[in-house]
């Protein structure tokens, strides 16, 4: 009885002090349906790929939106890699890497109702290899897209910013 009666009042005090999420101020900023391009890298298109995944996942869940066309869309974001960087961070007793650094750094340019808004982000996860040991390919595919991930709520974040602080008119 006593936990229905907590969560009745936590209920009516975020109701009552107008707690909203960043996605709903995100989605005022971006509209009902958001469509996405993300731009092929030449040096590094595997990446791409990657990112591009990361990115329809977190306008889904994050935006709270539909992925449509460009034509039928109210935003467009177009999404640019700058750079994908693997670092070591820590290293073992004999001097070999245990854990690395993946960062990855994106340009988006966000159009809404003929404006265009550019954003610079950047996104980083750490994870650990076995000592003398070498990148897989699934580790690599795992640390770019939670990289890319992060990045885009970095941009989300700045999105929601906006959309919390609209400009006076």
């Amino acid at each position: 009885m006593r936990i229905l009666a907590g969560c009745i009042m936590a209920a009516i005090i975020f109701s009552g002090c107008g707690y909203r999420s960043a996605a709903h101020y995100a989605q005022v900023v971006v509209g009902e349906s958001v469509s996405t391009e993300v731009l092929i890298s030449m040096e590094d298109p595997q990446n791409t790929v990657i990112i591009k995944d990361a990115v329809n996942m977190a306008v889904l869940t994050k935006f709270r939106t539909s992925l449509t066309s460009k034509n039928a869309s109210q935003t467009h974001l177009k999404i640019q890699i700058s750079s994908v960087a693997f670092l070591p961070l820590r290293y073992d007793t004999n001097g070999y890497v245990i854990t690395y650094r993946t960062t990855v750094n994106m340009h988006v340019d966000r159009t809404t109702l003929g404006k265009i808004h550019g954003y610079n982000t950047t996104g980083m996860y750490d994870f650990d290899i076995e000592p003398n040991a070498i990148i897989s390919d699934q580790a690599r595919f795992n640390a770019i897209s939670q990289s890319a991930q992060k990045g885009i709520d970095v941009f989300i974040a700045q999105i929601a910013a906006e959309g919390s602080n609209p400009p006076k008119e």
